[in-house]
């Protein structure tokens, strides 16, 4: 173990020190003070004669008598099957009045990169009970799905409500789930304030869900060089219930723009080149550091499944942040601030929203089998009715058409039986679809172009409440 006593500058969230031995990339330090307190931090840049420390728990109380020394190990998490239940600071310290972690294992907690020959293309639905989500954009193991909203918009009671409701549903004919694997949710918040952490414990303790997850948080006025570890740490612990222990792991990191905005912070202490908006240009290196840990592994019985919330500054979908993050998941749910005003829960909107692997997810069979032809029909229906509403506001609604009055009132439907069904609703994949169709026979079966006959024949159902003969070619 190697001290010293050499800091040079100091400089945010930073300390400078000279070195006279090579010191690792992301080694952890601890750093002793005049007044006998120990701090951690992990070695940010290392060069000749000169290393970078960024310091977890921030730098007051340091001084350049403070001595340094570099234990010669990167950050490790302390994993075992025990932690679900538990809840942890954004470091990893236990904050729920239990007792400490015996790990059966420490893992580095930069992960490793899974082998793209060794992933297993994910194609299996995880049902988090929201119709917005499974009806129109599902959620697939392995999948990195996140959710972009704004300030003031209640994705947190959207992230609480899939955490509590996310289950893999039970296949015909076996357990439930077809490998025996078991699932755990692992949420990471970030930069949340106090208020937000009472309000998500409470929900967890309420519910129950508690049970089945490991809850990290790192609150708004803890130090911004934490907010980087947290999701680290998260998904260290759900690689490790996924491949070693078989869960199916659902891992929810809130609130990404606050991460984002500790690797700015970080960045400008170091006096770093900016790059768009003043954020690092290694932003898109980062974030794919952190998004590609999802996925499955071919031999391996559990699975990480990524969601991702971001608030869009300004909502703004072209910020750096939901840009780049775009461009490395696997689609996106837009949380929509139009349909929030109108009282709509959870206000997504589905026509913007996209869930590039739901083809391959949503299964075999006969109620499966049509859940894409209704999917493309009801994203057709409401985008007519969206443009007919614009036509509205111009001619008024005398001036249409009985078809076209029709899908006005499917719109007005859509929004407020199908998207809106409450945060405390839990619906299975089988009564959004059953929903779904009722809100379709509404139109003619002439205008159901997208689903085949043969299902129109099935499940169409006129006026009268009966089922109907389909006439659509």
């Amino acid at each position: 173990m190697k001290e010293y006593q050499t800091i040079t500058e100091i400089s945010g969230p930073l300390v400078f020190a000279e070195v006279d031995e090579p010191v690792g990339y992301d080694e952890i330090v601890e750093i002793e003070t005049d007044r006998g307190e120990t701090l951690r931090g992990q070695v940010l840049e290392s060069s000749k004669g000169l290393v970078a420390i960024q310091v977890f728990e921030g730098t007051e109380g340091i001084d350049r008598n403070a001595s340094v020394r570099f234990l010669g190990e990167t950050m490790k998490m302390p994993v075992t099957e025990d932690l679900l239940g538990r809840v942890l600071d954004g470091s990893g310290n236990p904050i729920d009045g239990g007792p400490e972690i015996v790990p059966d294992e420490r893992q580095d907690i930069v992960g490793e990169a899974i082998n793209p020959f060794s992933r297993e293309y994910p194609e299996e639905f995880i049902q988090t009970g929201v119709s917005g989500i499974d009806g129109m954009n599902t959620l697939v193991r392995g999948q990195k799905l996140p959710i972009f909203s704004g300030s003031g918009l209640p994705h947190n009671d959207l992230a609480l409500q899939i955490a509590r409701q996310a289950t893999v549903p039970e296949e015909e004919g076996g357990d439930d789930d077809e490998d025996g694997s078991e699932f755990a949710v692992i949420f990471g918040a970030m930069g949340i304030t106090q208020e937000e952490a009472n309000e998500f414990m409470a929900d967890f303790e309420r519910t129950g869900a508690l049970e089945r997850s490991v809850v990290f948080m790192n609150l708004a006025d803890d130090p911004a060089v934490e907010r980087t570890v947290t999701p680290r740490l998260a998904l260290t612990t759900a690689e490790y219930l996924a491949f070693e222990k078989g869960y199916h792991v659902l891992v929810i990191l809130t609130d990404i723009t606050n991460y984002c905005e500790a690797l700015r912070e970080i960045g400008a202490a170091r006096e770093e080149v900016p790059g768009r908006r003043g954020y690092p240009g290694y932003m898109y290196t980062d974030l794919a550091q952190l998004y590609e840990r999802a996925g499955r592994i071919e031999g391996e019985e559990g699975s990480v499944t990524q969601i991702p919330i971001l608030t869009m500054p300004s909502d703004d979908i072209t910020h750096p942040i939901p840009d780049l993050t775009g461009y490395i998941t696997e689609g996106q749910i837009i949380v929509d601030r139009s349909l929030n005003s109108q009282g709509v829960e959870p206000p997504i909107n589905v026509l913007p929203s996209l869930s590039r692997l739901m083809d391959d997810g949503i299964g075999e069979g006969l109620t499966r089998a049509d859940h894409g032809d209704v999917s493309d029909q009801l994203y057709a229906a409401y985008a007519t009715g969206e443009d007919l509403r614009d036509l509205v506001n111009i001619v008024g609604r005398e001036a249409l058409s009985e078809r076209d009055n029709k899908y006005l009132d499917f719109a007005d439907r859509f929004e407020n039986e199908f998207v809106e069904q409450g945060f405390g609703t839990n619906r299975t994949i089988e009564e959004t679809l059953d929903l779904a169709w009722d809100l379709l026979s509404m139109l003619p079966p002439e205008e159901l172009n997208r689903i085949d006959e043969e299902f129109i024949d099935a499940y169409y159902v006129g006026e009268e409440g009966e089922e109907v003969e389909a006439t659509a070619d």
